[in-house]
């Protein structure tokens, strides 16, 4: 092999490493708030602070466009997602059909251990004085591991997607929801996670249809989170 070909093939390696290595820096961020819908990301700041080049920083966005956390527009740049209330709507309504049959395919191959796992982040939801982020955090892993019994095909991967592109919306739900306290919010995953117990696919079913309609509902109320950022 010339070392023509050993430099490139190190340097796609490295390329790839890297391009991983920020796409989990950019995942996590998104994901806690750092960044808002709709706010740009402008590639030479990622190149910049994460001491790479343009080409993985590029790789990285296409990544998080793919799981909907980035949307992309052609020779302009990179936005965080945003949503308008029509298609968060619209988003909240597929999923109120869709987790239910992952949750009813997954639940005969949940393992116990996963189950108990379950019982351990409801009580870190519970936890006084946790914060919002903390709850966010705990509720995500609580839904996306109920659904772990199931193969990743389509539904799993259009699931995942969607929670990503509504991450944001929780979070204002979660915040609003938090100054009256989320008493409701902890009944239903309590209930959800019984009907796990108990392998009751039609109790987990409605506990979660209700669950997920709740949020949709109290989201349309509030037309100002959905308002573009300002320029």
């Amino acid at each position: 092999m010339s070392t023509v070909s050993t430099a490139t093939q190190d340097t796609g390696y490295r390329d790839n490493v890297a391009s991983h290595r920020i796409a989990d820096s950019l995942r996590a961020a998104i994901l806690e708030g750092s960044y808002r819908p709709g706010e740009r990301i402008r590639q030479e700041d990622i190149a910049a602070r994460s001491g790479a080049s343009r080409i993985p920083v590029r790789e990285a966005l296409r990544m998080l466009a793919a799981e909907g956390l980035v949307t992309l527009v052609a020779n302009s740049g990179a936005w965080v997602t945003r949503l308008t209330m029509a298609e968060c709507t619209e988003t909240y309504l597929i999923r109120e059909r869709l987790e239910p049959l992952l949750l009813r395919i997954s639940m005969p191959f949940l393992a116990e251990p996963v189950i108990g796992r379950l019982a351990e982040l409801a009580d870190a939801m519970e936890r006084p004085g946790a914060s919002v982020g903390e709850f966010l955090r705990a509720d995500r892993e609580f839904h996306l591991s109920s659904y772990a019994g199931a193969a990743q095909g389509e539904t799993w991967h259009i699931i995942h997607r969607m929670w990503n592109t509504t991450q944001h919306y929780r979070r204002e739900f979660a915040e609003r929801a938090a100054r009256d306290g989320l008493s409701v919010t902890h009944l239903e995953h309590r209930l959800l996670l019984d009907s796990l117990r108990r392998r009751d696919a039609d109790d987990a079913e409605r506990v979660l249809v209700t669950h997920i309609r709740r949020t949709r509902l109290e989201l349309q109320k509030h037309p100002e989170i959905f308002a573009p950022p300002a320029s």
